[in-house]
């Protein structure tokens, strides 16, 4: 059955995706907020209810409905997650340069300087293993002779160390103002 194939099997497909919304829309939700925040939990129920919509010939019975809708969001979240990693990482290693850069300068950025507070924020060990690896270009091989340390220790405490900047990095770029991280 295809939702083109006629106007009465359109209506059939428009009647159960408008029931499927009204029983499931709240749970889907309250799902994405509590793994999204509310900024992005309403995107990510638009989303999956568009993947409903373009599957609703194909979505299983009504008892695994819900499981299928939640599968779906479980996935949509999942995606956000890693592109908000990546813009994150993105914003970061941008803001790096940056601070290279302002080092060499007079004028400063706001991105830079909001990375320099979170950096200040770590550890030394955290702050200087992302520096070699980051502003001074090292390798992890590089790394591991510095430092005196296994490769494999070096990709760990790299990993853990993004981790904490990226998160002190966010939590400190939510308290400023959207003009003042474009300046």
């Amino acid at each position: 059955m295809s939702k083109k194939s006629d106007g009465v099997q359109s209506s059939v497909s428009q009647e159960r995706f408008d029931r499927l919304f009204d029983d499931y829309h709240q749970a889907v939700y309250r799902y994405c907020v509590r793994r999204l925040g509310r900024v992005n939990a309403e995107d990510a129920t638009a989303e999956v209810f568009a993947v409903a919509w373009r599957k609703i010939d194909d979505l299983p019975d009504d008892e695994a409905t819900r499981a299928w809708l939640f599968g779906v969001a479980y996935r949509v979240v999942g995606n956000q997650f890693r592109s908000s990693r990546r813009r994150t990482g993105l914003s970061i290693r941008i803001a790096m340069e940056r601070v290279e850069e302002s080092n060499q300068t007079v004028d400063s950025n706001p991105m830079a300087d909001l990375l320099l507070e979170a950096l200040s924020f770590l550890g030394y060990d955290d702050a200087e293993i992302l520096r070699l690896s980051v502003w001074d270009g090292l390798t992890r091989v590089e790394i591991a002779r510095v430092l005196k340390m296994k490769e494999n220790a070096v990709d760990q405490r790299l990993h853990r160390a993004r981790v904490r900047l990226r998160s002190k990095f966010e939590s400190l770029a939510a308290t400023i103002e959207p003009e003042e991280a474009s300046a």
